[in-house]
């Protein structure tokens, strides 16, 4: 592993205080599959208090016991470096919280509590070591998604592991473990248990993905998205007109592809994914000749109930719930006046005007 010096000092005053020190999860996890780790988590059998007479700059805000450090590095990945004593977790009550977290006495016990295999990993920066008591790098040569221990405890733990399942099988391009996978289907509903804001965040880290249509076919697959998208199940097997091949599921699908094979941001892809959301409540006619009047204007208000119930910020609903709005312009020489265009910038924003024709691209690419 290529360590920053940053880390490497760290380590040191830990070591040179008497206490233990390892790099933990994502970071020994990337550096094995030979990326670039971005994010330095460290574990130590120091406590809180310990850490905090160790580090001149340091703050905690969590009841975890985590304790970051500011470096004062002018690298955004080692300017602030999180510090964790081993812990063990007590039962989970709601499914969410740990009823009581304690200190553990060692980096075994504390990698037990972890979710999956491939994420616990640590890594000894003295003795150039990597700590695997659960297969988790055979597991990273098979590209395979497994838990720590028996995964309908793990999930009944934490239901968001759920979705943190699927979403690390696509962003590593893996599989999930068949065991996994049918304990996920199982338990896929006590995702209700868990906060909207947690559930949107693990949401769009699939959807920001290279394989972000892969993903939402995996939540589907899983009856995952019914709980977060039931009005995009909603479009599953609902025929469109002669101007598409695919129905309006595969339809938003395939829209949602190619804005992330074309490195779109956020906005065009969840308002690419959305776009159509409303075809099913409006249309009329069946086969080449259905339509679906209004559907943008329906569709707007639809996205804006939907992101408003998953907790996004008010301006990126502002901004996203636009796009669906106006994605159906077209402008062809001679049939659309200057004063058209000029009427619909005004009521986009001029800001917004890539991002539309953007949504617009995928829109009929996806078709």
């Amino acid at each position: 592993m290529k360590i920053p010096k940053e880390i490497k000092e760290i380590n040191k005053k830990i070591k040179e205080s008497g206490f233990e020190t390892y790099i933990v999860g994502g970071s020994v996890r990337d550096a094995l599959l030979k990326k670039e780790p971005k994010d330095w988590d460290l574990a130590t059998n120091a406590t809180p208090e310990q850490l905090e007479s160790i580090f001149d700059k340091t703050f905690s805000d969590n009841d975890f016991g985590t304790v970051t450090v500011i470096t004062g590095s002018k690298n955004p990945f080692t300017e602030k470096v999180e510090i964790t004593p081993y812990r063990t977790e007590c039962d989970y009550k709601d499914g969410r919280h740990p009823e009581e977290v304690k200190w553990a006495d060692s980096i075994e016990k504390d990698l037990s509590r972890r979710d999956f295999t491939i994420n616990a990993l640590a890594f000894d920066i003295d003795e150039g070591e990597v700590v695997d008591m659960f297969g988790g790098r055979e597991d990273l040569d098979k590209k395979l998604i497994r838990t720590v221990g028996d995964p309908e405890e793990r999930f009944k733990e934490d239901a968001l592991r759920i979705m943190r399942a699927i979403r690390f099988a696509v962003t590593l391009n893996f599989q999930i473990e068949d065991n996994t996978s049918a304990k996920i289907k199982k338990l896929a509903g006590s995702l209700s248990k868990i906060s909207k804001e947690r559930i949107r965040d693990e949401f769009l880290k699939i959807i920001m993905s290279k394989r972000a249509a892969e993903g939402i076919d995996r939540l589907k697959e899983a009856g995952i998205l019914e709980m977060i998208l039931p009005e995009l199940v909603d479009n599953i097997g609902v025929d469109q007109n002669k101007h598409h091949i695919y129905d309006c599921y595969e339809h938003a699908v395939k829209s949602l592809e190619y804005a992330a094979k074309n490195d779109y941001n956020m906005h065009v892809r969840v308002a690419a994914l959305l776009h159509d959301i409303a075809k099913p409540e409006v249309k009329e006619g069946e086969g080449e000749d259905a339509t679906f009047y209004n559907h943008e204007v329906v569709g707007a208000k639809k996205t804006e109930k939907i992101l408003k119930r998953l907790k996004f910020p008010k301006s990126d609903i502002k901004k996203i719930t636009k796009l669906v709005r106006y994605h159906l312009f077209y402008y062809n020489v001679g049939e659309v006046s200057e004063s058209s265009v000029r009427r619909l910038v005004r009521k986009v924003s001029p800001e917004n005007v890539d991002d539309l024709i953007k949504v617009r691209k995928a829109d009929r690419i996806g078709s």
